[in-house]
């Protein structure tokens, strides 16, 4: 028997550009997404590497001729975040992915680890607690983790996290 799930969602291909240190470590990643209208889908899951993007975005694609999806561009933000945490491997953490998601779940935000990369995925929706995820990121800098901001919006990027 077929997974409905396969027969609705397609996988979109985001070309990435590497820094000088071969960071991210692929030349594109590919995110599952469902068909949101003509040349349109809308992502479904959390981007490792893609940026810009975030979980529920609508994007733009275009099929090549060999049917791979291409990303073009976003045509409608959905107000999530999406944040890249890496635990440091020497902190109190002690690298682990799953406390970092454990961590985070009380204020109301999903996310992903990529054991291979040492590497979580967050996604926080407009609906999470935005101060206390911001706040606890700030704070997980001194000794758990750094991170990055891979699409934020206008709100998290005003937010004071005092």
């Amino acid at each position: 028997m077929m997974n409905s799930a396969a027969t609705t969602h397609v996988r979109v291909v985001f070309e990435l550009e590497q820094d000088e240190n071969g960071w991210p470590p692929a030349g594109s990643e590919r995110l599952w997404a469902v068909p949101a209208g003509p040349g349109l889908v809308r992502l479904d899951n959390i981007p490792f590497f893609a940026r810009g993007v975030a979980c529920g975005d609508v994007v733009r694609v275009e099929a090549d001729a060999e049917g791979t999806v291409w990303a073009k561009e976003v045509v409608e933000f959905s107000g999530n975040c999406t944040i890249r945490v890496v635990p440091d491997r020497d902190g109190d953490l002690e690298g682990d992915l799953n406390t970092v998601l454990n961590l985070f779940a009380p204020l109301g935000v999903e996310g992903e680890g990529l054991e291979r990369f040492g590497l979580v995925a967050l996604n926080i929706p407009p609906a999470a607690d935005l101060a206390g995820a911001k706040r606890l990121l700030v704070e997980g800098q001194d000794g758990w983790w750094d991170y990055e901001e891979g699409c934020v919006t206008e709100v998290w990027r005003v937010l004071d996290p005092g």
